[in-house]
Parts: structure tokens; sequence; C-alpha cells
């Protein structure tokens, strides 16, 4: 009798999945950071330019990041090298929340993961398709990607309420208090973003945008730090890279 038995596959790469989430949330982040500054410095004239001419002092996120080069390039490369890992998290979160939540309520598990995809391309679209480029596309796109982004903040403070089978670990429980508090500011925030946007489209009073931009950065901060969350959810979990060939030896037995 010789039974065959399978060597464990060799571990070619391990990236600890805490510095998976830091780096796709640090990339769209600092990105950010480098376009909103660049812009003030080097063309705050243009970018802070209003359609009535009363003075603003920060430029809109579409101004900063869309309007010149190369904040242009440097904010569509951290979008677009941070889409991948975002979209892998995305799958985690789904088998997260599924194996989290009953046979009943699994259903929610998959409609959050669709509306993360929507939100993830949306992202991806307003990025490449500037407001200067392509208004129209771009404004739905943003509107899509604000929407998406706060319906998923939403349910994913409301699925681990239904029917779970399990308990919550403390680090699961930090993280759900901290998704908690993101989305309840970002949805005071977004409703203060659009106050402000229209009041400066209907008043044009001077200060007013200048609101409206600084709203408007916080609402995207919070959104990154919502993502940020998954540094908690996942802190035991590690990204593998191994080859899938297994060698097998022989043990013979008398």
């Amino acid at each position: 009798m010789s039974p065959t038995m399978a060597r464990p596959p060799a571990e070619l790469v391990r990236i600890p999945f805490r510095i998976l989430a830091v780096t796709t949330v640090f990339l769209p982040f600092s990105s950010f950071v480098f376009c909103v500054l660049w812009s003030l410095m080097y063309n705050f004239s243009s970018v802070t330019s209003t359609h009535c001419g009363v003075a603003n002092y920060l430029p809109s996120i579409s101004a900063a990041v869309g309007g010149h080069t190369p904040q242009r390039y440097i904010w569509r490369c951290g979008v677009g090298l941070h889409s991948a890992p975002r979209i892998l998290i995305c799958i985690m979160y789904y088998r997260y929340y599924k194996n989290m939540l009953d046979l009943q309520h699994q259903y929610v598990a998959r409609i959050a993961f669709w509306i993360s995809i929507v939100e993830n391309i949306s992202l991806l679209g307003l990025t490449n398709v500037t407001s200067t480029e392509n208004y129209a596309v771009h404004e739905k796109m943003f509107i899509t990607f604000i929407l998406c982004s706060l319906m998923y903040m939403i349910l994913c403070c409301v699925i681990p309420s239904l029917g779970r089978r399990r308990s919550l670990s403390a680090l699961e429980a930090y993280s759900l208090k901290v998704k908690k508090q993101l989305t309840t500011s970002s949805l005071i925030l977004c409703l203060l973003c659009t106050y402000f946007f229209i009041r400066h489209t209907t008043r044009c009073e001077t200060g007013m945008y200048t609101l409206f931009s600084a709203t408007e950065y916080i609402v995207v901060i919070c959104n990154m730090g919502f993502h940020m969350t998954a540094y908690w959810d996942f802190a035991d979990k590690a990204l593998y890279v191994s080859n899938i060939q297994c060698e097998s030896t022989e043990d013979k037995v008398s």
C-alpha cells in the first residue's frame, strides 16, 4: 500500500492585508493631496475662478485633479493603480458578509457587492473623463459615484444587524463603530455640500464656493477612511502567491 501525500504549495509571495489596505487608500489620498496643493501653488487663479467672478479660495476636486497637468496624470495613475486591489477587496467583503449572514439575508451581501462594483467603475469613469472634456458624462459619473458610495456605506452599517450567524470580534466591532461614524458624517456633509453649491449657483455669494470645495474634500476623505476600515475587518488575512504544482512523495507501508 503506498498512499500519496501532497506537499503544501511553495509560498512565493506573502503580503499582509494591512499593508494592502494602507497602500490601496494611500494611492488616491496622496494623489488627491498632491493635486490640490499643486493647483493652489501653480494654477490658483484658473482653478479657483467661478462662473460669476466672486472670490473663491479653494478649487473643486474636479478642477484640482482634472483641469491641468501634471495633476491630471497623477490623479489618473493613483486611482487607476488602486482600482485592482479595490475590486479584490469588494470580492473579499462579499464573502465576508455572505459568511456573516444567514441564508435568508445573503441577498443583501450580493446587493452591496454590485453597488461597490458600480462605485468603483463610476470613479474610474469620472477620473478619466474630466469635467472640461465632457461635463455631462463627468457629472453623471460623479452623481453615480456619490449615490453608490453612500448606499454601500449604509448597507455595510446595516448588514451586521441582519440575521448574523456569529458575534463580531473586538476589531470588527471597532470597525463597525468607525463605519457608522463616517457614514453619518458623509450623509450630513453631502447635504451641506449640496446646499453650498445651490446657494453659490443661485446667489453667487463670496466664499460660498470655497465652503462647497472644503466640504467636498471632507466627503472624499470620509469615503477613503470608510474603505480603510478593511484594515481591521481583515487584520488576520494575507494575500498569497504560491506554486500550485504539488510534488508527491511515497510512503511505503509494509
